[in-house]
């Protein structure tokens, strides 16, 4: 199956003057209680970056003094659209340990439910965008 990429603004956590990084998270090692525990490819954070749909995307950052930084972590679902749904988070001395189990079953939802791309078909692309954004609002009110 080839590997969807959607451009994501991945949010900048914390303060820019301290450490702050984000991942697209493969895999999780559950000897682990640190940012260690969190296997996979850096992108930059406070940007724009193109990620794979589904994926986990883990957003890390401090603010605080430089004596004493206050470190705070999110964990981000990729969605088609490029869109980011918060999915948890955590901060204090153990953000890591608290995140670390809840990444590891969105990791195991990503691999039970692939995500599956449709082509855009000759008669999709007749429609304007307004018309589609409609039909989408319109079917999103029939799941509420």
């Amino acid at each position: 199956m080839e590997t969807v990429l959607v451009a994501v603004d991945v949010p900048l956590v914390g303060d820019e003057r301290h450490k702050n990084w984000a991942k697209v998270i493969e895999n999780v090692d559950p000897s682990q209680s640190t940012g260690w525990a969190f296997e996979g490819e850096f992108v930059a954070a406070g940007g724009i970056q193109d990620v794979p749909v589904g994926s986990v995307l883990l957003v890390y950052g401090e603010r605080g003094s430089r004596q004493s930084p206050h470190g705070e972590g999110r964990v981000f679902r990729v969605n088609g659209d490029g869109t980011l749904t918060l999915r948890g988070q955590a901060s204090g001395r153990a953000w890591a340990r608290t995140l670390r189990d809840e990444v590891a079953e969105l990791l195991d939802e990503a691999y039970e439910r692939p995500i599956e791309q449709k082509d855009w078909t000759p008669e999709l692309m007749g429609f304007s965008d307004t018309a589609l954004r409609e039909e989408l609002r319109r079917r999103n009110k029939g799941d509420e």
